[in-house]
Protein backbone atom coordinates (compact mmCIF):
# COMPACT_ATOMS: atom_id res chain seq x y z
CA UNK A 1 0.00 0.00 0.00
CA UNK A 2 1.16 3.87 -0.68
CA UNK A 3 0.25 6.40 1.54
CA UNK A 4 0.23 10.18 0.51
CA UNK A 5 0.16 12.49 3.01
CA UNK A 6 -0.74 15.42 2.40
CA UNK A 7 -0.06 18.01 5.34
CA UNK A 8 -0.50 21.08 6.09
CA UNK A 9 2.84 23.27 7.03
CA UNK A 10 1.24 24.82 10.02
CA UNK A 11 0.51 21.88 11.95
CA UNK A 12 3.36 20.49 13.63
CA UNK A 13 1.80 17.11 14.76
CA UNK A 14 0.77 13.94 12.61
CA UNK A 15 -1.92 11.86 13.25
CA UNK A 16 -2.32 8.66 10.78
CA UNK A 17 -5.24 6.69 10.30
CA UNK A 18 -4.78 3.67 8.22
CA UNK A 19 -6.46 3.74 4.63
CA UNK A 20 -9.06 0.79 3.39
CA UNK A 21 -9.05 1.11 0.15
CA UNK A 22 -7.67 2.26 -2.94
CA UNK A 23 -9.30 5.91 -2.76
CA UNK A 24 -10.04 6.82 0.53
CA UNK A 25 -9.05 10.24 2.12
CA UNK A 26 -9.55 11.85 5.33
CA UNK A 27 -8.63 14.59 7.60
CA UNK A 28 -6.49 14.11 10.99
CA UNK A 29 -4.91 17.52 12.69
CA UNK A 30 -4.68 19.18 9.14
CA UNK A 31 -3.18 16.23 7.15
CA UNK A 32 -5.04 14.53 4.47
CA UNK A 33 -4.58 11.03 4.01
CA UNK A 34 -4.62 9.42 0.36
CA UNK A 35 -4.01 6.06 -0.66
CA UNK A 36 -2.39 5.28 -3.54
CA UNK A 37 0.35 2.48 -4.57
CA UNK A 38 3.05 1.09 -2.30
CA UNK A 39 5.57 4.01 -0.79
CA UNK A 40 5.42 6.11 2.23
CA UNK A 41 5.36 9.86 0.92
CA UNK A 42 4.50 12.88 2.35
CA UNK A 43 3.58 16.52 0.47
CA UNK A 44 3.96 19.19 2.40
CA UNK A 45 1.55 21.70 1.44
CA UNK A 46 1.54 25.76 2.40
CA UNK A 47 -1.09 28.24 2.01
CA UNK A 48 0.90 31.36 1.30
CA UNK A 49 4.48 31.50 0.06
CA UNK A 50 5.28 33.36 3.08
CA UNK A 51 5.03 29.80 5.13
CA UNK A 52 7.64 28.23 2.76
CA UNK A 53 11.26 28.42 3.77
CA UNK A 54 13.90 28.22 1.17
CA UNK A 55 15.23 25.10 -0.14
CA UNK A 56 18.86 24.37 -1.16
CA UNK A 57 18.00 22.71 -4.47
CA UNK A 58 14.20 23.29 -5.32
CA UNK A 59 13.27 21.77 -8.74
CA UNK A 60 10.25 23.77 -9.25
CA UNK A 61 7.01 24.16 -11.39
CA UNK A 62 4.65 26.77 -12.31
CA UNK A 63 0.83 27.51 -13.22
CA UNK A 64 -2.78 27.09 -12.49
CA UNK A 65 -3.15 23.26 -13.19
CA UNK A 66 -7.02 23.00 -13.70
CA UNK A 67 -7.89 19.08 -14.24
CA UNK A 68 -4.39 18.26 -13.59
CA UNK A 69 -4.52 16.47 -17.01
CA UNK A 70 -1.94 14.57 -19.07
CA UNK A 71 0.10 17.55 -20.00
CA UNK A 72 0.32 18.12 -16.54
CA UNK A 73 1.47 15.09 -15.46
CA UNK A 74 3.85 14.96 -18.02
CA UNK A 75 5.66 18.30 -16.42
CA UNK A 76 5.25 16.72 -12.83
CA UNK A 77 6.81 13.45 -13.76
CA UNK A 78 9.82 15.10 -15.08
CA UNK A 79 9.63 17.08 -12.66
CA UNK A 80 10.47 14.06 -10.21
CA UNK A 81 13.03 12.49 -12.76
CA UNK A 82 15.53 16.04 -12.36
CA UNK A 83 14.58 15.76 -8.70
CA UNK A 84 15.92 12.15 -8.41
CA UNK A 85 18.85 13.27 -10.67
CA UNK A 86 20.04 16.39 -8.51
CA UNK A 87 19.46 15.06 -5.20
CA UNK A 88 16.14 18.04 -4.70
CA UNK A 89 13.00 18.64 -4.11
CA UNK A 90 9.94 19.07 -5.89
CA UNK A 91 8.07 22.09 -5.86
CA UNK A 92 4.95 23.04 -7.20
CA UNK A 93 3.46 26.88 -7.06
CA UNK A 94 0.06 27.24 -8.00
CA UNK A 95 -2.46 29.77 -7.44
CA UNK A 96 -6.24 30.56 -5.98
CA UNK A 97 -8.07 31.93 -7.04
CA UNK A 98 -7.65 31.33 -10.63
CA UNK A 99 -6.46 35.17 -11.70
CA UNK A 100 -9.36 35.52 -14.00
CA UNK A 101 -11.41 35.42 -10.93
CA UNK A 102 -9.56 38.63 -9.31
CA UNK A 103 -8.20 40.54 -12.31
CA UNK A 104 -12.22 39.70 -14.10
CA UNK A 105 -14.77 40.25 -11.29
CA UNK A 106 -17.49 40.18 -13.32
CA UNK A 107 -16.81 37.35 -16.34
CA UNK A 108 -19.37 34.59 -14.98
CA UNK A 109 -17.97 32.26 -17.60
CA UNK A 110 -15.30 30.88 -16.04
CA UNK A 111 -16.14 27.38 -14.61
CA UNK A 112 -13.03 25.34 -13.79
CA UNK A 113 -12.88 21.31 -14.32
CA UNK A 114 -11.43 20.98 -10.70
CA UNK A 115 -11.85 23.05 -7.42
CA UNK A 116 -9.24 24.05 -5.44
CA UNK A 117 -9.38 21.18 -3.15
CA UNK A 118 -9.72 18.38 -6.10
CA UNK A 119 -6.79 19.95 -7.49
CA UNK A 120 -4.69 19.71 -4.31
CA UNK A 121 -5.79 16.46 -3.73
CA UNK A 122 -4.53 15.48 -7.28
CA UNK A 123 -1.17 17.17 -7.20
CA UNK A 124 -0.51 15.96 -3.80
CA UNK A 125 -1.14 12.00 -5.40
CA UNK A 126 1.63 12.87 -8.29
CA UNK A 127 4.03 12.31 -5.48
CA UNK A 128 6.04 15.95 -5.11
CA UNK A 129 7.33 16.88 -1.88
CA UNK A 130 5.85 20.63 -1.65
CA UNK A 131 2.75 22.42 -3.12
CA UNK A 132 2.37 25.90 -2.82
CA UNK A 133 -1.04 27.40 -2.89
CA UNK A 134 -0.62 31.19 -3.07
CA UNK A 135 -3.13 33.46 -2.69
CA UNK A 136 -3.85 35.46 -5.84
CA UNK A 137 -4.73 38.82 -5.76
CA UNK A 138 -4.93 42.40 -7.49
CA UNK A 139 -1.38 43.58 -5.72
CA UNK A 140 -0.02 40.44 -6.89
CA UNK A 141 -0.58 40.57 -10.00
CA UNK A 142 1.03 43.34 -10.45
CA UNK A 143 4.39 41.82 -9.64
CA UNK A 144 6.72 42.13 -12.64
CA UNK A 145 8.23 39.14 -14.41
CA UNK A 146 11.51 39.59 -13.47
CA UNK A 147 10.62 40.42 -9.92
CA UNK A 148 8.81 37.13 -9.74
CA UNK A 149 11.93 35.57 -11.18
CA UNK A 150 14.06 36.92 -8.63
CA UNK A 151 12.40 37.73 -5.37
CA UNK A 152 9.74 34.39 -5.39
CA UNK A 153 11.46 32.08 -7.92
CA UNK A 154 14.98 32.52 -6.71
CA UNK A 155 15.30 33.98 -3.33
CA UNK A 156 11.79 32.60 -1.30
CA UNK A 157 11.90 29.36 -3.19
CA UNK A 158 15.95 28.46 -3.91
CA UNK A 159 15.02 27.81 -7.22
CA UNK A 160 17.79 25.27 -8.84
CA UNK A 161 15.58 23.86 -11.55
CA UNK A 162 12.48 25.53 -13.25
CA UNK A 163 10.24 22.72 -15.83
CA UNK A 164 7.26 24.59 -17.39
CA UNK A 165 4.63 23.98 -19.84
CA UNK A 166 4.44 24.89 -23.72
CA UNK A 167 3.61 28.63 -24.36
CA UNK A 168 3.65 29.36 -20.27
CA UNK A 169 3.65 32.86 -19.68
CA UNK A 170 3.86 34.81 -15.95
CA UNK A 171 3.77 37.97 -13.96
CA UNK A 172 2.02 41.44 -14.69
CA UNK A 173 0.22 41.07 -17.61
CA UNK A 174 1.45 37.90 -18.34
CA UNK A 175 4.81 39.50 -19.73
CA UNK A 176 6.90 36.79 -18.59
CA UNK A 177 7.71 34.12 -20.90
CA UNK A 178 10.02 31.73 -21.63
CA UNK A 179 12.71 33.90 -23.75
CA UNK A 180 12.42 36.00 -20.63
CA UNK A 181 13.59 33.01 -18.36
CA UNK A 182 16.14 32.16 -20.71
CA UNK A 183 18.05 35.51 -20.33
CA UNK A 184 18.00 35.46 -16.58
CA UNK A 185 19.13 31.83 -16.00
CA UNK A 186 22.74 32.77 -16.01
CA UNK A 187 22.46 35.71 -14.12
CA UNK A 188 20.51 33.31 -11.07
CA UNK A 189 22.47 30.61 -12.16
CA UNK A 190 18.97 27.91 -12.58
CA UNK A 191 18.33 25.45 -15.05
CA UNK A 192 15.68 25.83 -17.13
CA UNK A 193 13.58 23.31 -19.17
CA UNK A 194 10.45 23.67 -21.29
CA UNK A 195 7.67 20.30 -21.82
CA UNK A 196 6.32 20.50 -25.01
CA UNK A 197 2.49 20.32 -25.67
CA UNK A 198 0.79 16.90 -25.48
CA UNK A 199 -1.29 15.00 -27.70
CA UNK A 200 -3.43 12.32 -27.51
CA UNK A 201 -5.17 10.38 -30.23
CA UNK A 202 -3.89 13.38 -32.47
CA UNK A 203 -5.87 16.33 -30.19
CA UNK A 204 -3.68 18.60 -28.60
CA UNK A 205 -4.29 18.37 -24.53
CA UNK A 206 -5.68 21.51 -22.98
CA UNK A 207 -7.99 22.77 -20.05
CA UNK A 208 -9.84 24.31 -22.77
CA UNK A 209 -9.99 21.40 -24.86
CA UNK A 210 -11.17 19.10 -21.85
CA UNK A 211 -13.98 22.48 -20.65
CA UNK A 212 -15.19 21.98 -24.14
CA UNK A 213 -15.97 18.29 -23.84
CA UNK A 214 -17.60 18.04 -20.66
CA UNK A 215 -19.65 21.11 -22.04
CA UNK A 216 -20.95 18.89 -24.60
CA UNK A 217 -21.92 15.83 -22.47
CA UNK A 218 -18.16 13.93 -24.31
CA UNK A 219 -16.75 12.34 -20.90
CA UNK A 220 -14.59 9.98 -22.91
CA UNK A 221 -12.68 12.53 -24.41
CA UNK A 222 -12.45 14.46 -21.18
CA UNK A 223 -11.26 11.60 -19.07
CA UNK A 224 -8.83 10.63 -21.98
CA UNK A 225 -7.28 14.01 -21.73
CA UNK A 226 -7.42 14.05 -17.79
CA UNK A 227 -5.58 11.05 -17.41
CA UNK A 228 -8.77 10.29 -14.49
CA UNK A 229 -12.44 10.54 -14.27
CA UNK A 230 -14.10 14.03 -14.44
CA UNK A 231 -15.18 14.33 -11.13
CA UNK A 232 -18.05 16.76 -9.16
CA UNK A 233 -18.02 16.31 -5.30
CA UNK A 234 -21.19 17.82 -3.30
CA UNK A 235 -23.04 17.47 -0.25
CA UNK A 236 -25.92 15.13 -0.15
CA UNK A 237 -29.25 17.66 0.54
CA UNK A 238 -33.28 16.79 0.87
CA UNK A 239 -34.77 16.90 -2.42
CA UNK A 240 -38.88 16.04 -3.28
CA UNK A 241 -38.42 12.47 -2.63
CA UNK A 242 -39.70 12.13 -5.68
CA UNK A 243 -37.62 9.29 -7.48
CA UNK A 244 -38.17 7.25 -4.39
CA UNK A 245 -42.23 7.01 -5.43
CA UNK A 246 -40.96 4.96 -8.85
CA UNK A 247 -38.43 2.96 -7.07
CA UNK A 248 -35.46 5.31 -8.25
CA UNK A 249 -34.33 7.23 -5.14
CA UNK A 250 -31.68 9.66 -5.87
CA UNK A 251 -28.59 11.30 -3.84
CA UNK A 252 -29.44 15.49 -4.14
CA UNK A 253 -26.09 17.04 -4.30
CA UNK A 254 -25.29 20.55 -3.30
CA UNK A 255 -21.84 21.57 -4.86
CA UNK A 256 -20.65 24.84 -2.54
CA UNK A 257 -18.29 25.92 -5.65
CA UNK A 258 -20.07 28.26 -8.28
CA UNK A 259 -17.38 28.06 -10.72
CA UNK A 260 -17.34 24.65 -10.49
CA UNK A 261 -17.88 23.44 -13.97
CA UNK A 262 -20.79 21.04 -13.96
CA UNK A 263 -21.57 19.07 -17.74
CA UNK A 264 -24.36 18.91 -20.08
CA UNK A 265 -27.57 18.20 -18.77
CA UNK A 266 -28.45 14.21 -19.24
CA UNK A 267 -27.65 10.89 -17.64
CA UNK A 268 -24.53 9.58 -16.94
CA UNK A 269 -22.85 6.48 -16.04
CA UNK A 270 -20.86 6.87 -12.95
CA UNK A 271 -18.87 5.44 -9.90
CA UNK A 272 -19.97 6.94 -6.29
CA UNK A 273 -17.87 7.08 -3.60
CA UNK A 274 -18.99 7.29 -0.07
CA UNK A 275 -15.93 7.18 1.86
CA UNK A 276 -13.57 4.29 0.95
CA UNK A 277 -16.23 2.71 -0.84
CA UNK A 278 -17.67 2.62 -4.76
CA UNK A 279 -20.89 1.71 -5.64
CA UNK A 280 -22.18 1.69 -9.65
CA UNK A 281 -24.80 4.72 -10.27
CA UNK A 282 -26.04 6.69 -12.36
CA UNK A 283 -26.40 10.38 -12.40
CA UNK A 284 -28.86 12.85 -13.65
CA UNK A 285 -28.12 16.80 -14.59
CA UNK A 286 -30.84 18.79 -15.29
CA UNK A 287 -34.06 20.65 -14.74
CA UNK A 288 -36.48 17.64 -14.54
CA UNK A 289 -39.26 18.41 -16.99
CA UNK A 290 -41.31 15.70 -15.83
CA UNK A 291 -42.32 17.86 -13.01
CA UNK A 292 -42.16 20.99 -14.41
CA UNK A 293 -38.66 22.10 -12.86
CA UNK A 294 -36.98 25.19 -12.76
CA UNK A 295 -33.92 24.77 -10.89
CA UNK A 296 -30.52 23.12 -12.18
CA UNK A 297 -30.86 19.12 -10.31
CA UNK A 298 -27.64 17.04 -9.62
CA UNK A 299 -29.06 14.19 -8.82
CA UNK A 300 -27.78 10.33 -8.37
CA UNK A 301 -29.04 7.06 -8.25
CA UNK A 302 -27.07 4.67 -6.51
CA UNK A 303 -26.99 1.06 -7.70
CA UNK A 304 -27.35 -1.26 -4.49
CA UNK A 305 -27.16 0.87 -1.86
CA UNK A 306 -29.59 1.86 1.52
CA UNK A 307 -28.90 4.27 3.71
CA UNK A 308 -28.75 7.80 5.10
CA UNK A 309 -26.43 10.27 3.14
CA UNK A 310 -28.01 13.57 4.18
CA UNK A 311 -25.25 15.89 4.87
CA UNK A 312 -22.12 13.72 3.91
CA UNK A 313 -19.88 14.50 1.20
CA UNK A 314 -19.75 12.47 -1.66
CA UNK A 315 -17.92 12.09 -5.00
CA UNK A 316 -19.38 10.92 -8.74
CA UNK A 317 -16.93 9.75 -11.13
CA UNK A 318 -18.33 9.99 -14.58
CA UNK A 319 -17.72 6.97 -16.59
CA UNK A 320 -19.90 7.70 -19.66
CA UNK A 321 -22.70 10.24 -21.13
CA UNK A 322 -26.00 7.64 -21.58
CA UNK A 323 -28.74 10.22 -23.41
CA UNK A 324 -29.81 13.95 -23.08
CA UNK A 325 -32.68 15.04 -20.73
CA UNK A 326 -35.70 14.32 -22.25
CA UNK A 327 -39.40 16.11 -21.76
CA UNK A 328 -41.40 13.03 -20.57
CA UNK A 329 -45.28 13.17 -19.69
CA UNK A 330 -45.89 10.97 -16.49
CA UNK A 331 -43.43 9.32 -13.85
CA UNK A 332 -44.67 6.42 -15.33
CA UNK A 333 -43.14 6.89 -18.57
CA UNK A 334 -40.28 8.45 -16.81
CA UNK A 335 -39.54 5.12 -15.05
CA UNK A 336 -39.85 3.08 -17.97
CA UNK A 337 -37.12 4.90 -19.30
CA UNK A 338 -35.14 5.03 -16.01
CA UNK A 339 -35.12 1.26 -15.93
CA UNK A 340 -33.48 1.05 -19.55
CA UNK A 341 -31.45 3.69 -18.00
CA UNK A 342 -30.19 1.39 -15.66
CA UNK A 343 -29.33 -1.36 -17.82
CA UNK A 344 -27.58 0.50 -20.19
CA UNK A 345 -24.85 1.92 -17.05
CA UNK A 346 -24.76 -1.35 -15.72
CA UNK A 347 -23.24 -2.92 -18.87
CA UNK A 348 -21.02 0.01 -19.15
CA UNK A 349 -19.85 -0.22 -15.47
CA UNK A 350 -19.27 -3.54 -15.40
CA UNK A 351 -16.59 -3.03 -18.54
CA UNK A 352 -14.62 -0.71 -16.74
Amino acid sequence: MLLNLVGKSTHNSLFLQLCLSLSERRWHYGFQVVLLHQILRVVKVYQSLEEFSRLSKAIVTIGTFDGVHVGHQRILSRLKEISMQEQGETVVLTFFPHPRMVLQPDDSQLQLITTMQERELLLGNAGIDHLIIQPFSKDFSRITAAEFIRDLLVKKIGLHTLVIGYDHHFGRNREGSFRELEELAPIYGYTLEEIPGQVVNEVAVSSTKIRHALEQGDVHTANLLLGHDFTITGTVIEGDKIGRTIGFPTANLAVAERYKLIPRDGIYATMVQIESRFYKGMLYIGHRPVVNGTKRNIEVNIFDFDGDLYGQSISLHLKAYLREDKKISTLEELKVLLESDKQNATKILSCR
